[in-house]
Order: structure tokens, then sequence, then C-alpha cells
């Protein structure tokens, strides 16, 4: 930071920032997102104003606006960031790297479960503001279009292998992933079931192969138990 020291405190809702003399624009808006962040999910989305969140980031509210945007436009931000994770682009060169229809199932799964685990709570919190705001409904339906966008490279990847069970076609093949594989599926296995995210990755990569693939459920090699970026299982 550039100028005096921040002192830092923490209140009920996270980490207030107070007593900033000075700040880089960049560190204000990673300040305020970090803020918005932290009472979303706290307090839920409804409940969270543009000024609390100046209170939290330990910044004015002019700035806020300045920085960020609106209450709508943090959650626009936070989402959109969240959709262009790096283990998005990740997990789509790896399996259109990938000449195995099972371990591209795999990859798929690992990097799409390592993605709704790391955003489980802004995800939450984006149903939640979708069912208040039409401009949250809209940012929703973006980020799943760019969701089934990311699975249909991987059905076109399973056709070009010539993987797909007979008569199943890409478009169809995305729809079976989109149904098995979208943030709904997670949420259903993980929040409302109590599963572990490792026992909701390999029973939901099992019904994919049979779905997909036709393949009877079961563990197919190169299971991406502990897999990630460097420990690609499969090579073209």
């Amino acid at each position: 930071m550039d100028g005096e020291a921040m002192t830092t405190h923490i209140s009920d809702s996270g980490h207030t920032w107070q007593g900033v003399r000075r700040m880089s624009a960049a560190d204000a808006r990673s300040a305020i997102l970090a803020a918005a962040t932290r009472l979303f999910v706290h307090r839920g989305y409804r409940n969270v104003t543009v000024g609390d969140i100046a209170r939290e980031a330990g910044t004015a509210l002019p700035a806020v606006y300045a920085g960020a945007g609106g209450k709508a436009a943090i959650l626009t931000t936070l989402i959109d960031e969240g959709s262009h994770d790096p283990i998005v682009e990740w997990t789509l060169d790896a399996v259109r790297a990938c000449g195995d229809p099972g371990e591209v199932i795999t990859l798929l799964v690992h990097g799409i479960r390592v993605d709704n685990e790391r955003y489980e709570d802004l995800v939450r919190v984006m149903i939640t503001a979708a069912a208040l705001e039409d401009t949250a409904r809209q940012t929703l339906d973006r980020s799943d279009q760019y969701y089934r966008q990311s699975l249909g490279v991987a059905a076109a990847r399973l056709a070009d292998l010539t993987a797909l069970r007979p008569g199943l076609t890409a478009e169809r093949a995305t729809d079976i992933l989109w149904f098995y594989l979208g943030h709904h599926s997670w949420r259903l296995c993980v929040s409302d079931q109590g599963w572990a995210w490792e026992e909701a990755e390999r029973w939901l990569a099992e019904q994919v192969r049979a779905a997909v693939l036709g393949t009877a459920p079961g563990r197919a090699k190169g299971t991406a138990a502990g897999a990630g970026p460097g420990t690609l299982p499969c090579r073209a």
C-alpha cells in the first residue's frame, strides 16, 4: 500500500478495515469486493446496503460507487470473476488434450467440482439475489450460459472421439451434462444431502459416464482424486 499503514480489527461480520489513510484504486476495489463478499455471505444479499459495504471496506460511500458500482454491479463482478477462475480454462484445455473418453469425464467433473466448491457460498448468494432483482437474474442467466458452453466443449470432444452412446448428439449430451453437473446438482448432493465433495464428485462422474458414454457406473481409470493443474492424467 502507498502511504501510512492501515490498522484492522475484527467485527461480528468479519474483518472491518479502519484507519485507511491512502489506498490505490486497485486496492480499494479489491477491498470493496472482499467486503461485499463477506457481507453477502454472512447477512444475505437482501440485508446488505452499499453503505454497509463502504463501512466494511473502510472507505467512503462515493468511493464504492466509483470503484465498483452499486450492489447489483458488485455482485455481477463477483460472479463474472468466479466464472473465469483459472480452473475453468485449465479444465477445458485438459479436456481438449485428452484422448480417452472416460478420462475426459474424470477431468471435467473434477474441474467443475473444484470450481463449485470454491464458490459455493457465492453461488448461493447469486441464486437468492436472482429471485429479488432483474439485474441479478440476468447475471445468473449469463453465468449459466457460460457454464453450459463450457460443458459443450466436453460434449464436442466426446463427439470428436466418437465416444457418445449411439443416437446421442453433442447438443443433447450437453443437456445431460448440465443436468448432472450444473450447480444445482452439486448443491443438492452437498448442501441438501450432506455428502462430502469427493463423494459427490465420484457419484456424479459415474452417472455421467453411464448416461453419456453408455458404460456401466463405476470408477474409470485415471479418476482425478487429487488431480489438478500440473497433474494431467491424460495425454492426447
